[in-house]
Protein backbone atom coordinates (compact mmCIF):
# COMPACT_ATOMS: atom_id res chain seq x y z
CA UNK A 1 0.00 0.00 0.00
CA UNK A 2 2.89 2.37 -0.55
CA UNK A 3 0.94 4.76 -2.78
CA UNK A 4 -1.99 4.93 -0.39
CA UNK A 5 0.38 5.49 2.53
CA UNK A 6 2.07 8.40 0.78
CA UNK A 7 -1.21 9.96 -0.40
CA UNK A 8 -2.80 9.79 3.05
CA UNK A 9 0.44 10.95 4.69
CA UNK A 10 0.56 13.96 2.38
CA UNK A 11 -3.06 14.87 3.07
CA UNK A 12 -2.65 14.48 6.80
CA UNK A 13 0.73 16.22 7.07
CA UNK A 14 -0.73 18.98 9.20
CA UNK A 15 -2.53 16.51 11.47
CA UNK A 16 0.18 14.11 12.54
CA UNK A 17 0.97 12.55 9.17
CA UNK A 18 0.29 8.99 8.10
CA UNK A 19 0.61 7.79 11.69
CA UNK A 20 -2.42 9.80 12.88
CA UNK A 21 -5.53 7.85 13.88
CA UNK A 22 -7.60 9.63 11.19
CA UNK A 23 -5.05 8.52 8.58
CA UNK A 24 -5.54 4.94 9.74
CA UNK A 25 -9.30 5.21 9.31
CA UNK A 26 -8.89 6.74 5.84
CA UNK A 27 -6.49 3.98 4.83
CA UNK A 28 -8.96 1.36 6.00
CA UNK A 29 -11.82 3.01 4.12
CA UNK A 30 -9.92 3.46 0.87
CA UNK A 31 -7.84 0.31 1.01
CA UNK A 32 -10.48 -2.09 2.26
CA UNK A 33 -8.67 -2.61 5.55
CA UNK A 34 -10.10 -5.10 7.96
CA UNK A 35 -10.49 -2.66 10.83
CA UNK A 36 -13.29 -0.65 9.23
CA UNK A 37 -16.20 -2.25 7.41
CA UNK A 38 -18.46 -0.33 5.11
CA UNK A 39 -22.22 -0.72 5.28
CA UNK A 40 -23.00 -4.16 3.90
CA UNK A 41 -19.41 -5.39 4.25
CA UNK A 42 -18.77 -8.50 6.28
CA UNK A 43 -16.78 -8.19 9.49
CA UNK A 44 -16.21 -11.56 11.02
CA UNK A 45 -19.60 -13.25 11.27
CA UNK A 46 -21.79 -10.16 10.98
CA UNK A 47 -22.95 -7.83 8.24
CA UNK A 48 -23.12 -4.15 9.08
CA UNK A 49 -25.32 -1.59 7.41
CA UNK A 50 -28.20 -2.21 5.05
CA UNK A 51 -26.52 -2.81 1.68
CA UNK A 52 -25.87 -6.20 0.17
CA UNK A 53 -22.48 -5.43 -1.36
CA UNK A 54 -19.43 -7.18 0.06
CA UNK A 55 -16.92 -5.04 -1.83
CA UNK A 56 -14.55 -3.03 0.32
CA UNK A 57 -12.02 -0.35 -0.39
CA UNK A 58 -12.73 2.51 -2.74
CA UNK A 59 -15.36 0.60 -4.73
CA UNK A 60 -17.26 -0.28 -1.58
CA UNK A 61 -17.03 3.30 -0.34
CA UNK A 62 -18.48 4.63 -3.60
CA UNK A 63 -21.21 2.00 -3.47
CA UNK A 64 -22.13 3.03 0.09
CA UNK A 65 -22.44 6.65 -1.03
CA UNK A 66 -24.64 5.60 -3.96
CA UNK A 67 -26.89 3.56 -1.67
CA UNK A 68 -27.28 6.64 0.56
CA UNK A 69 -28.30 8.78 -2.44
CA UNK A 70 -24.95 10.60 -2.50
CA UNK A 71 -23.38 8.92 -5.51
CA UNK A 72 -22.97 12.20 -7.38
CA UNK A 73 -21.03 13.67 -4.45
CA UNK A 74 -18.59 10.75 -4.27
CA UNK A 75 -18.24 10.64 -8.06
CA UNK A 76 -17.17 14.30 -8.01
CA UNK A 77 -14.17 13.23 -5.91
CA UNK A 78 -13.21 10.58 -8.47
CA UNK A 79 -13.80 12.76 -11.52
CA UNK A 80 -11.48 15.46 -12.79
CA UNK A 81 -13.77 18.39 -11.87
CA UNK A 82 -14.11 20.17 -8.53
CA UNK A 83 -14.83 18.08 -5.44
CA UNK A 84 -18.27 18.51 -3.91
CA UNK A 85 -18.25 18.88 -0.16
CA UNK A 86 -19.91 16.39 2.16
CA UNK A 87 -21.41 17.26 5.53
CA UNK A 88 -20.91 15.35 8.77
CA UNK A 89 -24.66 14.52 8.70
CA UNK A 90 -24.35 13.07 5.20
CA UNK A 91 -21.45 10.91 6.37
CA UNK A 92 -23.57 9.79 9.33
CA UNK A 93 -26.25 8.71 6.83
CA UNK A 94 -23.73 6.82 4.68
CA UNK A 95 -22.05 4.90 7.49
CA UNK A 96 -24.75 4.64 10.16
CA UNK A 97 -24.43 5.24 13.88
CA UNK A 98 -22.71 1.97 14.75
CA UNK A 99 -20.03 2.32 12.10
CA UNK A 100 -19.41 5.97 12.99
CA UNK A 101 -18.98 4.96 16.63
CA UNK A 102 -16.53 2.23 15.64
CA UNK A 103 -14.45 4.47 13.36
CA UNK A 104 -14.47 7.34 15.88
CA UNK A 105 -13.29 4.94 18.56
CA UNK A 106 -10.53 3.68 16.26
CA UNK A 107 -9.44 7.30 15.73
CA UNK A 108 -9.71 8.07 19.47
CA UNK A 109 -12.22 10.84 18.84
CA UNK A 110 -15.77 11.80 19.75
CA UNK A 111 -18.19 10.93 16.90
CA UNK A 112 -19.08 14.56 16.06
CA UNK A 113 -15.44 15.63 15.89
CA UNK A 114 -14.60 12.53 13.90
CA UNK A 115 -17.34 13.22 11.35
CA UNK A 116 -16.19 16.83 10.97
CA UNK A 117 -12.61 15.68 10.32
CA UNK A 118 -13.73 12.93 7.95
CA UNK A 119 -15.87 15.42 6.00
CA UNK A 120 -12.79 17.59 5.61
CA UNK A 121 -10.33 14.86 4.56
CA UNK A 122 -12.33 12.19 2.71
CA UNK A 123 -13.02 14.15 -0.52
CA UNK A 124 -9.33 15.02 -0.95
CA UNK A 125 -8.24 11.48 -0.09
CA UNK A 126 -10.52 9.93 -2.72
CA UNK A 127 -9.49 12.61 -5.23
CA UNK A 128 -5.80 11.90 -4.59
CA UNK A 129 -6.09 8.15 -5.15
CA UNK A 130 -8.01 8.67 -8.41
CA UNK A 131 -5.76 11.15 -10.25
CA UNK A 132 -6.91 10.05 -13.71
CA UNK A 133 -10.58 10.58 -12.91
CA UNK A 134 -11.33 6.87 -12.57
CA UNK A 135 -10.86 4.05 -10.11
CA UNK A 136 -7.36 2.57 -10.12
CA UNK A 137 -6.94 -1.03 -11.26
CA UNK A 138 -7.56 -3.62 -8.58
CA UNK A 139 -9.65 -1.44 -6.25
CA UNK A 140 -12.39 -4.02 -5.89
CA UNK A 141 -11.71 -6.34 -2.99
CA UNK A 142 -14.12 -8.94 -1.71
Amino acid sequence: MGLLDSVIGGLMSGSGGASSPMAGVLMNLLGGGQGTALPGQATGNQITGQGQSSAGGLSGLLSAFEQAGLGQVAQSWVGSGPNQSVSPQQLQNVFGQGQVQSMASQAGMEPNSFLAQLAQHLPNAVDSVTPDGRLPEGTVSV
